[in-house]
């Protein structure tokens, strides 16, 4: 059998007291202490410095920008814009000058023919202007359909600073010949109404002509002329009921163009239908024949070859256009 050897072990009190009666050994507890505290002190230091640290919020480095010169900008030169001239001193033909003729007849692509828009119509206007020659532009309607309303091409046709515009050409013309031109009265009105706004907004002071009559021969085709009227008449209706409804428009206080007819001087001398013509609008616009005031109310395109502003009324026989 094993032996089982027993040894007595001193309690730990016992021990404790022992160490506690030895000086070497309390130096030796304090110092150990002492180093346990102040190992947890540097600790916690370091510890809550680094939280601080953490927290503590970091200053950006401001950035000087560098400075960008701006660019120059390229200034658009203004457009040459010539005063309203006193309607006795307009008198313009279309496409040739003549000594004296300070006024000359361009046609917008809605005419059918040319390329008058945009920059090209501003520059040939502009060389024009820079000439001392004012420009009447003539922008005809489109066709009797939403294409009647092109917003587009009247802003653009004003652009144009055109120095007096016609709205509308031949727009009473009953021929089947060439029945697109015919618009009713009340579509008309409308077109007119879109078009002067759009000149007026970009000129105010030059005068937008409501179309142009189309022609017959004075003194002889009556009740044709008659028929112009009654057109007028329910374009006026339309414009003040239905464009601008209450409103007070009347054409009597427009423009109009006024296109002759090839009879004056034709077949003989004493043929004169302008002059008959003068007589027939002087009467609708309510102005004495002779005191030139009809010169404010017609303009003369002449078939669209020429244009004249009718300062007086010319009475001899016959009329001869330049």
């Amino acid at each position: 059998m094993r032996g089982v050897i027993a040894v007595n072990l001193p309690t730990l009190p016992e021990n404790f007291s022992r160490v506690l009666k030895k000086p070497s050994s309390i130096i030796f507890a304090v110092v150990l202490i002492g180093a346990i505290l102040l190992t947890v002190l540097s600790y916690q230091l370091v510890v809550r410095s680094r939280v601080q640290a953490s927290l503590t919020p970091i200053p950006t480095p401001k950035l000087t920008p560098t400075p960008i010169p701006s660019p120059t900008p390229t200034s658009t030169p203004a457009p040459t814009l010539l005063p309203t001239q006193d309607p006795s001193r307009i008198l313009g033909v279309d496409g040739t000058s003549f000594d004296g003729v300070s006024w000359i007849r361009l046609g917008y692509p809605s005419c059918g023919w040319g390329n008058l828009r945009g920059d090209v119509l501003k520059s040939t206007v502009e060389s024009y202007h820079q000439k001392g020659i004012r420009v009447l532009l003539t922008v005809c309607q489109g066709p009797n359909d939403s294409r009647l309303y092109n917003i587009n091409a009247l802003n653009d046709a004003a652009q144009g600073n055109a120095d007096a515009v016609q709205c509308g050409n031949e727009e009473m013309k009953l021929d089947p010949a060439v029945a697109f031109l015919y618009i009713p009265p009340e579509n008309f009105a409308r077109f007119y109404d879109y078009c002067e706004k759009a000149m007026h907004a970009v000129r105010r002071d030059i005068p937008v002509l409501l179309g142009s009559l189309d022609p017959h021969v004075g003194g002889v085709d009556y009740q044709p002329l008659v028929d112009q009227v009654n057109y007028l008449d329910r374009m006026q209706d339309a414009m003040n009921s239905t464009v601008h409804p209450g409103g007070n428009w009347d054409w009597h206080n427009q423009t109009l163009g006024l296109i002759d007819s090839w009879h004056n001087g034709y077949p003989n001398s004493g043929v004169n239908s302008l002059y008959g013509l003068f007589v027939f609008w002087a009467q609708q616009f309510h102005v004495d024949l002779n005191s030139g005031d009809l010169g404010k109310h017609l303009w003369e395109p002449a078939a669209l070859k020429a244009v004249a502003l009718i300062p007086t009324i010319l009475t001899r026989s016959p009329f001869r256009m330049h």
